[in-house]
């Protein structure tokens, strides 16, 4: 089956997956769309996975403030290179996970990752990070998170 470019723009647009992962998504699947992005989101938690024991040395600290100054939450979100701390996808990554953060109150990191995403239900945090990891091309941690709301009981 010949794919069309068309295709794999599609599917690269929706899916952020590099233009051969779309093109043998695409090949894997018939030139189904919908199936070609499981695949790519399963083919992507793979490759999360080989990543996963590499070291993270580089990262930064993303604070989120909600309702006028009420709560703050703040989360180190770790790499490996200064190169990705800087990159606007992992930049993004860090603010989403700020605001699951002030928004879900999780109690731990590990908390965290298993909650469903405020803004897709389809996915836990986990699974977001994993998705980052497999389009960014480098482990990705979240080492710490913490949440303050004025007036809270510490």
């Amino acid at each position: 089956m010949k794919i069309k470019i068309e295709d794999v723009k599609k599917l690269r647009e929706q899916t952020g997956a590099g233009i051969m992962d779309c093109r043998k998504a695409l090949e894997e699947n018939e030139g189904d769309l919908v199936k070609a992005a499981v695949w790519i989101r399963k083919n992507g938690i793979a490759k999360a996975d080989k990543k996963a024991d590499r070291e993270v040395r580089a990262g930064l600290v993303e604070a989120y403030t909600h309702n006028e100054g009420q709560v703050v939450a703040i989360v180190e979100l770790a790499c490996e290179t200064d190169f990705v701390a800087i990159n606007d996808e992992f930049k993004k990554l860090a603010h989403e996970i700020a605001m699951q953060v002030a928004a879900m109150k999780p109690a731990s990191v590990d908390e965290l990752l298993a909650q469903p995403y405020i803004r897709d239900a389809e996915l836990n945090i986990g699974q977001l990070v994993k998705q980052a990891i497999a389009k960014i091309g480098e482990n990705i941690v979240v080492r710490r998170i913490a949440r303050f709301e004025l007036g809270e009981k510490v």
